[in-house]
């Protein structure tokens, strides 16, 4: 979240609970770093939840909402396919033997 949309969650709770939540520059300079770290959209769809059931102002742990992070493993298992695609059949054998070779070693390596 941008520091404006930080600065607007602020406000929106101070509008929503006039009596009951105020905004000084201590608690501005405490919240918003921490409101910045969180996805906008996500918070004030749970201030909006949260001011529907609850007389008092929320923490921000309360309404908080993380961005959630893209996950590139199947992604990359994809590419990984499309990249084995193109290697050749001759390349592949010569690989699986080497690899089998090495197993066999390995499988007699006193050390293991």
């Amino acid at each position: 979240m941008k520091y404006k949309e930080a600065v607007d969650v602020l406000e929106t709770i101070a509008e929503l609970y006039p009596s009951r939540f105020e905004i000084s520059k201590k608690k501005a300079m405490i919240l918003i770093p921490q409101l910045e770290k969180m996805d906008y959209k996500g918070v004030m769809d749970n201030l909006s939840n949260y001011v529907a059931e609850k007389p008092f102002p929320p923490t921000i742990a309360e309404i908080a909402s993380y961005p959630t992070e893209k996950n590139n493993h199947l992604e990359k298992v994809e590419q990984w396919k499309q990249e084995a695609k193109q290697v050749s059949p001759e390349t592949k054998k010569k690989f699986q033997q080497q690899l089998q070779e090495l197993a066999k070693e390995k499988s007699h390596d006193p050390k293991h």
